[in-house]
């Protein structure tokens, strides 16, 4: 003992004490003797204790919304409600600092109206408003501009109650959405493009239906040189409108993917360089024009018809951006899928064709528009929209990628991503082989189509076949049951009940099968036997004697 008084406090059976010593003192000060006076202090021990377990929960959960909070990938913020009813942002997280580009530093004391840009102030006060009018949680999505960036944002507002129950703060999370909005307009573009491919391919192979027969009897007026030189014109003029019509359908498909493409191997430099004289023709003498073929380039998988309507469609486009003249540059070269859209395999070896103008150029909302169906900045009457969605459409059925770069001022480039060709070059054709003698045999013809079996039943007259029609599958079945042997069978492919390329399965596996001819207005490439020959809607006899041909040389 020192001299001094001192306490401690002892717990024993739960029970706390304070126990105090006081030292006596004798006449010269000095301590001769103490008392000790023991206080119950249970109830403050118990109370200074559950302080202190508050206070250290409080901390914790203070460092834990610390983390949470600088840490978070979802930008949080923090508002205070000010006394005359405004709002003051007192602090974001790192993640809202990156997101909208509100730095934290400088904001704690200033009022909204000198936080945000003008033209956000009123939406957003009204939201916090809401909140603070209603007590309640508010959820709710937006649209907003800053540093010149537009993003979505999903926006949580918690309001939080001081004491006295005064909302007296907000705190808020705000998550950008930007990605997920673009990715759910892409699907609903997407599934708007596919219901308008299955209509448009379902409405073109009608057309077709239609143009057969009408194609087929303006050919045959022009092959017989029928009436005075004002009916020759006015039947040239009328096949020129259909073959119009007919270029319009195939786009049409294209777009939809149902044409009935026949891709083989295409020697892409062959087909570019002796294209290179009609686009300049097209183009006019105001257009330079370039076609640069890598050498050694490896054969393409490809329709060499559908590829040569889809440069022709490119040079085209090129030219109307050029009005005052330019330069449209062809460019074939061997490539890797790395090099393309991300949806190609990055290791895969395929063929870029690019068709490159000089031209005015697009901004990012046409670009990114370019390739929808219909869509033209040409002007009404000056483009029917189907030239870019055609060919995007050939490259997603060849198993390709089309990608575009443009920007204002800058040109256009168009990048027609090709697969390399699995087998080899075909040998070189000679002439076109003649049409059928006028003994050429006998012929059953199938389609379900009046008008269009009455166009091929004329045509197969005249290549010298004796004609049998029937209007189905089924009933050329039983025809042939009866023990008909046609040297030959023609069948459309879409008909109610058995499709033309299930009669052609069954047929094929009879011994003395006949040959077989399959005409389509389209014809998808699932399922269909690749040694089919095919003939596409609508045609013209000579069309017709060549694919007749074509099955004599292969028996």
């Amino acid at each position: 003992m020192q001299g001094e008084s001192f306490s401690l406090v002892n717990e024993v059976s739960g029970t706390a004490f304070e126990l105090r010593f006081e030292p006596m003192r004798d006449a010269d000060g000095q301590v001769f003797a103490a008392f000790q006076i023991a206080t119950d202090v249970t109830a403050r021990v118990r109370d200074q204790r559950r302080a202190d377990e508050a206070e250290a929960a409080r901390r914790e959960a203070d460092a834990l919304y610390r983390a949470y909070f600088q840490n978070s990938a979802e930008g949080l913020f923090v508002v205070d409600v000010l006394p005359d009813g405004g709002f003051s942002i007192q602090e974001v997280n790192p993640a809202y600092e990156a997101a909208v580009g509100l730095q934290a530093a400088g904001l704690c004391g200033n009022r909204l109206e000198e936080q945000l840009p003008a033209d956000l102030v009123a939406p957003v006060s009204a939201n916090y408003r809401r909140a603070l009018e209603t007590g309640e949680v508010q959820r709710y999505r937006e649209t907003a501009t800053l540093n010149g960036r537009m993003f979505h944002v999903e926006t949580v507002l918690v309001p939080l109650r001081d004491r006295s129950g005064r909302i007296s703060r907000i705190v808020g999370s705000a998550r950008d959405m930007t990605a997920q909005v673009q990715a759910e307009e892409a699907l609903r573009q997407s599934q708007k493009l596919e219901s308008m491919g299955s209509l448009t391919g379902g409405v073109a192979h009608d057309f077709n239906n239609l143009l057969t027969p009408i194609i087929g009897s303006l050919d045959m007026l022009q092959r017989r040189d029928l009436g005075d030189e004002r009916m020759r014109r006015l039947v040239d003029g009328a096949m020129q409108s259909a073959e119009r019509a007919r270029v319009l359908v195939q786009r049409l498909l294209a777009f939809a993917r149902r044409q009935p493409l026949q891709p083989v191997p295409l020697d892409l430099q062959g087909l570019v360089e002796g294209m290179a004289d009609l686009v300049a023709s097209t183009v006019g003498p105001r257009i330079r024009v370039e076609a640069v073929v890598e050498p050694g380039l490896p054969a393409v998988q490809a329709d060499a018809n559908q590829l040569e309507m889809a440069i022709l469609n490119l040079a085209v486009n090129a030219r109307d951006a050029m009005p005052e003249g330019g330069t449209l540059r062809i460019e074939a070269r061997a490539a890797l899928g790395a090099e393309g859209p991300s949806r190609l395999s990055p290791d895969r070896p395929l063929a870029r064709l690019s068709v490159s103008d000089t031209g005015m150029g697009m901004d990012e909302t046409t670009r990114a528009r370019a390739v929808e169906p219909f869509f033209s900045t040409k002007g009404v009457g000056r483009g029917t929209g189907l030239g870019l969605s055609m060919v995007h459409g050939l490259a997603s059925q060849l198993g390709g990628a089309l990608d575009i770069q443009s920007r204002p001022g800058a040109g256009t480039s168009v990048d027609l991503w090709l697969p390399l060709a699995t087998g080899t070059l075909p040998s070189p054709r000679g002439e076109s082989s003649p049409e059928p003698s006028p003994t050429a045999g006998t012929a059953l013809l199938v389609d379900d189509e009046d008008l269009v079996r009455a166009s091929t039943a004329h045509m197969l007259g005249e290549l010298g076949y004796t004609v049998t029609e029937v209007a189905s599958a089924e009933e050329a079945l039983r025809y042939l049951q009866g023990g008909a042997a046609p040297d030959l069978v023609v069948t459309d492919h879409l008909m109610p009940g058995m499709t033309g390329t299930e009669l052609a399965r069954l047929l094929r596996a009879r011994p003395d099968a006949p040959p077989v001819l399959l005409i389509s207005g389209y014809a998808e490439d699932a399922g269909l036997p690749a040694d089919l020959p095919r003939l596409t809607k609508p045609f013209r006899q000579a069309d017709l004697a060549a694919a007749l041909a074509g099955l004599s040389a292969q028996r």
